[in-house]
């Protein structure tokens, strides 16, 4: 499925007629029917609709990934313009339906809540191909509500609801937010983006936290045409840095993948020094 972050619009989304029966691509909000626990953290940003009668209207798929499908969804109170907001909706698939399956390095460490659901992931039964799904879900949910309380900058996450996520959609303008490696920085602009990393690194470091897939392919830059801010993206696998043994390696490579991208671009970044620069302050 073709990428559509670069090319969606604001003008694209529809102009909604909401209508006694919701369509097919329509449901009302499940803000209110969720756990608290499955909201995101306060205080809630002012742009987000909570309402009990805003009605979810799915605006298409935005990304086809190999472990889940985001799509655009908007959250709007009929007939009330100034309730309405459209966010990322990233629905994970249960395992059997992956074109991806992560690295077990990614998971040591990790426990299930009970022997039933270590059992049935084990047997790899079709229950738990569903309990691991929501495992991932779950992962990236509790790591985004933990960086975004800490400062490092990722999509607010909105709520939880079994296997679908529903956070902030970073837009540039009036179109989506580029990947890093969609854009051309000019000097000053790509030091910037280089000093927002390392202080995002170095957060996570301070939390004892490694994102383990860190590339210019998930991260976004906003404002690129005016001042640039790094967002990162995609959390799933974060892992421990002193309860995983893989987690050092983890960040080397996240470090250099980095550092290359950077240095290809026009600033000269060592991956070594920058694991230093990060490091020291895990401790």
């Amino acid at each position: 499925m073709p990428n559509l972050l670069s090319s969606f619009s604001w003008s694209d989304a529809p102009n909604t007629a909401y209508r006694d029966t919701l369509a097919d691509n329509q449901r009302w909000s499940t803000w209110d029917s969720i756990e608290r626990l499955c909201r995101g953290p306060e205080p809630w940003p002012d742009w987000l609709v909570t309402a009990a009668a805003a009605v979810d209207t799915d605006l298409g798929l935005l990304k086809s990934g190999k472990e889940a499908d985001v799509s655009l969804l908007e959250r709007a109170v009929p007939d009330d313009p100034s309730r309405s907001v459209v966010l990322a909706a990233k629905r994970y698939r249960s395992t059997d339906r992956r074109l991806f399956h992560r690295d077990t390095g990614y998971t040591e460490g990790r426990r299930l809540r009970n022997s039933r659901d270590t059992r049935a992931v084990a047997r790899k039964s079709s229950y738990g191909r569903t309990v691991e799904a929501g495992l991932w879900a779950r992962a990236e949910w509790n790591a985004l509500v933990t960086l975004y309380t800490a400062g490092v900058p990722v999509p607010y996450p909105v709520q939880i609801d079994g296997t679908e996520i529903l956070m902030e959609f970073i837009s540039d303008g009036d179109a989506a937010a580029p990947r890093l490696h969609q854009t051309r920085p000019s000097t000053a602009q790509l030091e910037q983006l280089f000093e927002q990393l390392r202080e995002a690194m170095q957060t996570m470091a301070r939390l004892g936290l490694v994102h383990g897939d860190l590339s210019p392919y998930n991260t976004l830059v906003s404002g690129i045409d005016d001042e640039p801010c790094l967002v990162i993206i995609d959390v799933p696998q974060l892992v421990d840095l002193a309860s995983n043994p893989y987690a050092f390696d983890f960040l080397h490579r996240d470090c250099t993948n980095m550092a290359t991208w950077f240095t290809r671009a026009g600033l000269a970044v060592d991956g070594d020094d920058l694991l230093g620069e990060v490091l020291a302050h895990a401790w």
